[in-house]
């Protein structure tokens, strides 16, 4: 999701969400978001990175399900009572793998973006891993995930799990 509109688009509203994980919110676009789950533990993964947490049944797929406090280096995160588990349209085009999960701390709250409302802040100077923007969506301060280079990572690791 770019924070920037170009003229054609001025005025275009879209529908987000706002997802808590520990440490930081998430924006996301609300189309890129299948359903939301209750936590449950998952199914572990040999030799995999400690963000990426086990794999989880759903509609007949085994979706990696990651913490994205950890995989961005904010927060040590465990599931546990109350904790959600949000299943991602994955935006890579495997048919293999056309979804993942994210464990989130509570359920998404939908969000109107427009142009006005958004800004992005520069005072990063390095993005943390998975991180696309740092912005401000009327008074909440929230993280665009990168969710093309989260989706490689998640690749990644199951790949050198295997």
């Amino acid at each position: 999701m770019n924070t920037t509109v170009s003229q054609d688009n001025a005025g275009a509203d879209i529908r987000g969400v706002l997802i808590q994980v520990t440490g930081a919110r998430l924006l996301l676009p609300n189309a890129t978001i299948a359903e939301v789950l209750s936590f449950a533990d998952p199914e572990p993964v040999a030799n995999a990175p400690d963000w990426l947490l086990g794999r989880i049944r759903w509609r007949g797929w085994q979706l990696p399900l990651l913490s994205f406090a950890r995989l961005s280096g904010l927060a040590e995160e465990h599931g546990g009572l109350g904790s959600k588990v949000i299943v991602l349209k994955a935006l890579g085009g495997d048919p293999k793998a056309p979804f993942f999960a994210v464990l989130t701390q509570g359920f998404p709250r939908l969000v109107t973006v427009s142009q006005q409302a958004l800004a992005a802040h520069d005072d990063l100077e390095e993005m943390p891993a998975g991180v696309r923007a740092y912005v401000a969506l009327n008074q909440d301060e929230a993280l665009v995930p990168d969710l093309e280079g989260i989706e490689r990572m998640v690749h990644e690791a199951l790949a050198a799990a295997a």
